[in-house]
């Protein structure tokens, strides 16, 4: 069977709200996800973020959620939010489209930068990411404040 990747579509917004279920599962954050789909839907439409989609068979696999944001040093970046393969489909390349897909996306948007964070015990993104020649700045700390 063959992959597509394409932009996501509002259409497919259930499936990417699962996977980041999905996501929150494998990172140990069950009960974390409070976006409704409904925000989903609302932010989509209101281009808050975009989404890739890795489809087969009409079926979606794997998403990733990314928007612009600006580095004041730097320029534009394209930051990714969430990146993930159904469990059962893993190890089958399409991380990789789909990684490929989304560094098209900044390099057609202009950013100098693409940027994400990855958890420091999750072993195989960590290498994917190094294999794809990513730097991972292991001096920054996340920073938050829920409103």
């Amino acid at each position: 069977m063959a992959i597509t990747i394409r932009k996501g579509q509002k259409k497919d917004l259930p499936a990417v709200h699962q996977l980041v279920c999905e996501l929150a599962t494998y990172e140990k954050a069950n009960g974390e996800v409070t976006a409704s789909l409904e925000d989903y839907e609302q932010d989509f439409e209101a281009n808050i973020f975009e989404t890739l989609v890795a489809e087969e068979e009409g079926v979606i696999l794997g998403m990733m959620l990314y928007y612009m944001t600006y580095s004041t040093w730097k320029g534009r970046m394209l930051y990714l939010e969430d990146f993930v393969i159904t469990q059962s489909q893993r190890q089958r390349g399409i991380g990789q489209l789909l990684f490929n897909a989304f560094l098209g996306e900044a390099r057609k948007k202009k950013a100098v930068l693409a940027k994400w964070q990855v958890l420091d015990w999750n072993e195989p993104a960590v290498r994917f990411y190094e294999k794809n020649g990513a730097q991972i700045e292991k001096e920054w700390w996340t920073v938050k404040v829920f409103m």
